[in-house]
């Protein structure tokens, strides 16, 4: 196994293409920034306003994601590639645990803008509680690095699934209601949740709770609240073997690709609108009307629906 510090071979080829790639995402999120100000005067305040926060919440995650991928770690383990005190688990748990409920802010905003537009109560009741769930998943993560069981990170990581399938089951269910021209993209969102949810509950948290059980069975003691705080703010350890990386590369790969990818595409999203604002007037004025693309149980919402949707 070879510990030295060699870019051709094991985790530092890996290492140096996920720098390279943070590289590269840091310029996209510098492009797709400075196009949502070059547009501000054409775009509508409330939705200029909703992109605002989406770049401040998205510059958050990205250079965080930048980051740990120059500085990775397994929490845990106390693993590190480089000997530095910015390898320190307590600084990257706590740089993740900000730039997670940042990420987890920008869905819920996203959610809360559909739910307005399309006049649907579901996404809107998802977008208040996805916050939370990730806070109560920051909570457990916290737990699994003090204490190193992996028990807290096997329910963080079945609360973040159960939270993307909250997400994506409530913005599929405004199909119907969304305009025909913006089902593609909300297309692409639901198979991106599906497929982090599938990715999550068939890779992610059964690895976890398969290495709680291995701990179990060996009689693994585990660190006080005392303990474990002196150990992530003072201890980490060095490790370059393929062996030490092997279960975490996969993970963090996709992690500091496409979620930072998601982080920023959500910087730059049309209003994802219901049926045209003078179809709602129409479908107010005549509520026997057909109302095209949209159904007829929602007319009863279109005054309130018309009223949020840009011109």
């Amino acid at each position: 196994m070879n510990d030295t510090f060699d870019l051709t071979t094991g985790p530092f080829a890996w290492w140096a293409i996920l720098c390279a790639i943070s590289a590269v995402n840091l310029v996209a999120w510098t492009l797709a920034a400075t196009a949502v100000w070059r547009q501000r005067e054409q775009t509508e305040p409330g939705l200029y306003a909703f992109r605002r926060w989406q770049i401040g919440l998205s510059a958050v995650f990205v250079l965080v994601c930048a980051f740990r991928s120059a500085f990775p770690r397994a929490d845990v383990q106390r693993i590190c590639l480089h000997d530095s005190w910015l390898s320190s688990v307590m600084l990257g748990r706590s740089l993740a645990t900000v730039a997670e409920l940042c990420f987890a802010a920008q869905w819920a905003m996203l959610l809360r803008e559909i739910g307005i537009r399309t006049s649907s109560p579901g996404p809107q009741l998802a977008s208040r509680l996805i916050v939370p769930f990730i806070a109560v998943a920051e909570v457990c993560s916290w737990y699994a690095v003090i204490t190193t069981s992996y028990i807290g990170n096997t329910f963080e990581e079945s609360i973040w699934a159960m939270t993307a399938l909250l997400a994506t089951v409530s913005a599929a269910s405004v199909w119907s209601r969304l305009a025909a021209r913006h089902r593609p993209l909300l297309g692409g969102g639901l198979v991106f949740g599906a497929a982090y949810v599938a990715f999550m509950t068939t890779v992610d948290v059964p690895m976890y709770f398969s290495r709680w059980l291995a701990d179990r069975a060996s009689g693994r003691m585990y660190l006080t609240l005392g303990e474990g705080l002196r150990d992530v703010s003072f201890r980490w350890v060095v490790a370059h073997g393929w062996q030490a990386w092997r279960t975490e590369i996969p993970w963090m790969s996709l992690y500091f690709t496409v979620t930072v990818w998601a982080s920023i595409a959500l910087m730059n999203l049309p209003p994802l609108t219901g049926i045209h604002p003078g179809a709602l007037a129409r479908a107010v004025a005549n509520p026997g009307a057909a109302v095209p693309g949209r159904a007829q149980t929602l007319v009863p919402g279109a005054a309130r629906a018309a009223s949020r949707l840009p011109a």
